[in-house]
């Protein structure tokens, strides 16, 4: 009875471990569906990511990789030039991205960027004389006087359309003084991942060792688009301009928007900034929404086709970029590297992951488009120990029925001998 007893408590204990014990991962785990296919929820399987080689862009020439049934790239005569999608920020194409040229009063794109948040639209400014001094010769100017009242949005309607110098330098003293409007400039490329930018005039206006490039271009004009006050000032056709107790028309200077000059309105210009001067050539970032897409283009220095040329060339890069969207695989990205500041703007910032004790900082460049892609982590021996363990049940498990099989032998030999 003893025996029988111990027998029949063993194979309980048995079963009712058994019932309990979680089920092994590699007995649970559902062998993995294939790339694409369904799984048994109904919910597909994410497409992997591709891969963006991040120094395609610094390479010479022509950079697009075409899928089948994607349009040639067109052919135009711009020193460097960029089409990209302003929501994704993908390069869909670029020729010769990273070239540092002059950029004219594209430049006045930044400028915007770090100096429109500081004032209210409606705030009034009376104009100094000492805040119109040093504006060089041959500037673009929209008219500001000394001694006039103006709201702060005349004067960036003075920048946006007129390409105004003279607005640019009473903002800018309102912004701190031009040194240091100049800096400020310098430290939002940098937060944006424009390395090629030098400032040295905020106006735009020819000067030694100012430089952009077609990629930080359309940073600048993919990034302004995401502030309304930026993107309604850029897309402004028309507007009164204030001179004392009268005002006259200004219009926009890009041709693209207006139609002015022989040159077509380009159906859903978002406009953005163009540019000139003897030393960059014409110089322009467009932006333009068809459907459910905006693309930005950048150009910069036309060598062929006389001073319209910069117009023709942007709008056959907006009507491939439209036509190829989809159909092409990106070449770079306009979207910063989210990356701790280093206290030079300029030097390369370090982004350091602790994996562990004794383990080596990992460095990034925090230009714009460079792909970040972080090793999978290593599990250590005590991460692999955290889940729930099977080990000891299991033994449990054995042992009891070992123990029940070997009483249950002893019983029938006891049996026997009797």
């Amino acid at each position: 009875m003893i025996v029988t007893s111990a027998v029949r408590h063993a194979a309980a204990g048995s079963a009712a471990l058994l019932f309990v014990l979680p089920v092994p991962a590699a007995i649970a785990s559902p062998v993995a569906p294939a790339p694409g296919a369904v799984s048994s929820v109904g919910e597909p399987t994410p497409p992997a990511p591709h891969h963006v080689d991040p120094a395609r862009l610094d390479r010479r020439g022509t950079q697009v990789q075409r899928l089948p049934g994607a349009p040639e790239v067109p052919s135009v005569s711009a020193l460097s030039w960029v089409v990209a999608d302003a929501s994704s920020g993908e390069v869909l194409a670029a020729r010769n991205a990273h070239r540092k040229l002059p950029p004219a009063s594209t430049l006045k794109a930044l400028f915007a960027l770090t100096a429109l948040p500081r004032h209210a639209p409606s705030e009034r400014h009376t104009v100094a004389d000492s805040e119109l001094t040093g504006i060089g010769a041959g500037s673009s100017l929209v008219g500001v006087k000394e001694g006039y009242t103006y709201k702060v949005s005349d004067l960036w309607n003075g920048v946006f359309l007129s390409s105004g110098n003279d607005a640019v330098h009473v903002l800018a003293e309102m912004n701190g003084g031009w040194e240091s409007t100049t800096r400020q400039m310098q430290e939002k490329a940098r937060s944006l991942g424009a390395v090629d930018t030098h400032v040295v005039s905020p106006d735009g206006y020819d000067a030694p060792g100012q430089v952009s490039s077609a990629y930080d271009l359309a940073v600048f004009g993919r990034t302004g688009l995401q502030d309304p006050a930026f993107a309604r000032y850029c897309s402004t056709a028309y507007a009164d301009f204030p001179a004392g107790s009268w005002s006259y028309g200004i219009a926009n200077t890009n041709r693209l928007l207006t139609g002015a000059d022989g040159v077509d309105r380009y159906p859903g210009l978002l406009g953005i900034k163009n540019g000139y001067t003897s030393n960059a050539g014409n110089t322009l970032i467009s932006a333009a929404r068809r459907g459910d897409r905006t693309l930005v283009v950048s150009v910069m220095n036309p060598q062929e086709g006389g001073g319209f040329a910069v117009y023709e060339e942007a709008r056959s890069l907006l009507d491939w970029g439209f036509e190829a969207a989809g159909r092409v695989q990106p070449v770079g990205s306009l979207a910063p590297v989210r990356a701790k500041a280093a206290a030079d703007p300029g030097t390369r910032a370090v982004s350091a992951t602790r994996r562990g004790a004794g383990k080596q900082p990992v460095e990034t460049v925090p230009r714009a488009g460079a792909e970040v892609v972080a090793a999978p982590a290593r599990r250590s021996p005590e991460a692999e120990s955290t889940g729930p363990s099977t080990g000891l049940p299991l033994a449990l498990v054995g042992s009891a029925c070992a123990a029940a099989l070997a009483l249950w032998g002893w019983r029938r030999r006891s049996a026997h001998r009797a």
